[in-house]
């Protein structure tokens, strides 16, 4: 393999346990925001591009799971060993409705209209809550089949999907009818599902190996074995030219979607990588560990051939400059909890 370049990450500290989740918002008017969940029960809202702390939500009594932004970034959400889903004010840090639960809550996901939020964990029950209407019955689809690990929206908010911790394969709900109309099989439980962010690809990442299928036809696209076990992978948002994975080896590589060669390996995690997400342009990416850090990696500068193919097939989806007036629009008023807990630690 030829020799690369080293590069250097931001690191971001603050969680005092590990990082086991993160979730980018799209691009808004403030720019676009990271949110991480950590088994030291206390997740973050960062600056997506400097990865500088914004704040912390306090309020979990047991490890945080799962974490999603609203598609305005106004809101958050989170699942947590306490046996509930909370949601958030991302401005002030307010808890804006706490759902409990029976089980642990490994995963939530907001619609794509954010009216709604889903939830799963040990229950092995999917629950859509109406955020619009949070006092009214909750809905729940039918039984999973084993203890959910993710879950994400599709479709236009037409389609769930759900993998499990404890068997292999990627289940797809129809929203209506609540039952499951198709199963991508997988030889092990999947750890990781990311619907693109065009909405053609679902990435999947199960053992050593990161799959692409067609969101569309469900027909599995490509299939590339890992040097090692991964736990998270991502597709490059903008020309879907590359994809990301993060696992056992501490390693953070960049593969090449078309052939599945390694084209960069990141090394500085001091613990197994947890989860790997780009972020919404595409110019960088962040991985969570379980030494406790977050590091934003720079993806490098696009190749004039590269930007012109971009412009003809997606448009353009442009950096976002977040001047320090714009983020402190959303810092405002967010809850400032002990000085301890929420100041980074140098």
């Amino acid at each position: 393999m030829d020799k690369k370049k080293i590069a250097v990450p931001l690191v971001c500290h603050g969680h005092s346990r590990p990082v086991v989740d993160l979730f980018y918002s799209p691009v808004t008017l403030d720019g676009f925001f990271l949110i991480s969940a950590s088994k030291d029960s206390s997740p973050m809202l960062r600056n997506g591009e400097t990865g500088d702390w914004i704040g912390t939500f306090e309020g979990h009594k047991g490890a945080v799971w799962s974490v999603c932004l609203d598609t305005n970034a106004l809101r958050a959400a989170s699942g947590s060993a306490d046996f509930t889903a909370k949601v958030w004010n991302a401005l002030t840090g307010d808890i804006l409705h706490s759902f409990e639960h029976k089980h642990i809550v490994r995963a939530c996901a907001f619609s794509e209209d954010t009216r709604l939020l889903l939830t799963g964990g040990r229950e092995k029950v999917l629950r859509i809550y109406d955020l619009n209407h949070p006092e009214a019955p909750l809905r729940e689809v039918d039984k999973s089949p084993g203890s959910v690990r993710t879950v994400s929206w599709m479709h236009s908010d037409q389609t769930l999907l759900s993998s499990c911790t404890d068997m292999g394969g990627v289940r797809l709900w129809d929203v209506r009818s609540g039952k499951i109309v198709q199963t991508l099989e997988t030889k092990s439980p999947v750890t990781s599902a990311e619907v693109s962010q065009d909405g053609r690809y679902i990435t999947t990442a199960d053992g050593a190996t990161v799959k692409f299928w067609d969101a569309g036809h469900f027909g599995l696209v490509k299939s590339y074995n890992m040097p090692c076990t991964v736990e998270s992978a991502s597709l490059e948002p903008k020309y879907g030219n590359k994809f990301i994975a993060g696992g056992e080896d501490m390693w953070v590589r960049v593969f090449d979607f078309h052939t599945g060669d390694e084209t960069a390996c990141n090394k500085g995690h001091h613990g197994p990588v947890h989860c790997v997400r780009f972020s919404p342009g595409g110019e960088s990416y962040a991985s969570g560990s379980e030494d406790g850090t977050i590091r934003i990696w720079q993806t490098g500068p696009l190749t004039d051939h590269e930007e012109t193919k971009s412009h003809a097939a997606n448009g353009s989806v442009g950096k976002v400059k977040v001047s320090v007036e714009e983020v402190s629009r959303k810092i405002g008023g967010f809850h400032i909890a002990e000085e301890g807990k929420t100041k980074e630690k140098e």
